[in-house]
């Protein structure tokens, strides 16, 4: 569920911050997509029953979509503080983006056990 992955997050990081719904071409412009890609995947995921998707609207995310991207936003921000403190890169979110998808629950809380401990990762939604 990579790529949609990072679809959800970039939906549930938009809801947060701006509200919902969310731009297809907001999300296209986040992950560097063409607006096209944007709007058939938000219709994907719609179908799996992730976000509800009104043409000229765009996308709010369901229950399930809420959850399932909370879930991922927690281990996107301990990736992100991975990238940035551990590793020193420079696009520390845009990294953790591409990754979020595929990185395991156990990872996820083993990065930040044992190389984030001393740091404040606030994980909360």
């Amino acid at each position: 569920m990579t790529d949609a992955s990072q679809y959800l997050l970039v939906c549930y990081l938009a809801a947060r911050d701006g509200g919902e719904p969310v731009a297809p071409g907001h999300v296209a412009d986040e992950l560097d997509r063409s607006p096209a890609v944007a709007t058939e995947t938000l219709q994907r995921l719609e179908t799996q029953g992730y976000l509800t998707y009104e043409p000229y609207e765009g996308a709010t995310l369901t229950a399930q979509g809420r959850e399932t991207a909370a879930d991922l936003y927690e281990t996107y921000v301990v990736l992100s503080a991975f990238f940035r403190d551990v590793l020193d890169l420079a696009e520390p979110d845009r990294e953790a983006m591409a990754l979020t998808g595929s990185v395991s629950s156990l990872v996820t809380e083993r990065v930040a056990e044992t190389l984030l401990e001393d740091d404040d990762i606030d994980v909360s939604a």
